[in-house]
């Protein structure tokens, strides 16, 4: 089959400005070009346009894409494997990026002492060095933990004092909320403010707060944090968030 510049364009998301200057660049040139100057492109133009769209995906320069494309070694299913684990790799290290920002949000509503060290143990990026030898990658701050720092340091010391009051206030609410399911209305409408708290601090989307009401569990501190207002509680919010989740992901 063969496809015009604007129905690749709208096919991959992308301008019909950017596959031209992708042929400009050579990085992607069209199968043909008809007598009045359409291009035309196939199916091998198509997996490499996904190609280059992977590695942009994961912060590759233009020039550094093309260099690999064109090397004769390349073999795409390798590069597929590659762009798989480095993938894996880059949602790992945002995964504890997010929870740092919790846990960060966390000891300032409880006044819990944090370790040093735990507040940039989730910086640390040993476990990509064997790929990044393979693969240059450039990583980044996520734009939640950007978002969060702003807001906290325009906080005052009276801003944190209320902070962490109406996180205990808020807190006891939920744990008299336990004799309900969590799914009740006014268990899913504390979980809806819940939600809107986070959102102060950072953009959170679905499946990520599905996964801080998961780190509520998993994590000792939170647990041990939630639990002390009543027993079972932390397991009682992560399920009312994994079916406030559930609820808006249908």
């Amino acid at each position: 089959m063969s496809y015009t510049v604007h129905h690749l364009a709208k096919l991959a998301s992308i301008s019909v400005r950017t596959l031209h200057y992708y042929d400009e660049i050579g990085l992607l040139t069209p199968s043909s070009i008809a007598k009045n100057g359409y291009r035309h492109y196939e199916d091998k133009e198509l997996v490499r346009l996904q190609q280059i769209l992977f590695f942009r995906e994961l912060d590759f320069p233009l020039e550094e894409i093309k260099q690999m494309l064109d090397r004769p070694t390349f073999h795409i299913i390798e590069a597929l494997r590659d762009q798989k684990k480095l993938m894996q790799l880059k949602r790992k290290r945002m995964d504890g990026l997010i929870q740092s920002i919790e846990k960060t949000i966390m000891t300032m509503q409880t006044n819990t002492p944090l370790q040093d060290e735990e507040l940039y143990n989730a910086f640390k990026d040993d476990d990509v060095k064997q790929y990044q030898n393979e693969v240059k990658q450039r990583w980044g701050n996520t734009d939640a933990y950007k978002q969060s720092m702003a807001r906290v340091s325009k906080m005052t010391k009276q801003d944190m004092e209320k902070m962490k009051a109406d996180g205990k206030a808020f807190t006891q609410k939920l744990a008299d909320a336990m004799d309900k399911t969590p799914g009740h209305p006014e268990v899913q409408a504390l979980m809806t403010e819940h939600y809107k708290g986070i959102q102060f601090f950072y953009e959170c989307p679905l499946t990520m707060y599905r996964n801080l009401g998961q780190m509520y569990v998993d994590d000792p501190r939170f647990t041990a944090y939630y639990d002390k207002f009543r027993p079972g509680l932390a397991v009682f919010v992560r399920d009312a968030i994994a079916h406030y989740c559930d609820k808006r992901e249908k």
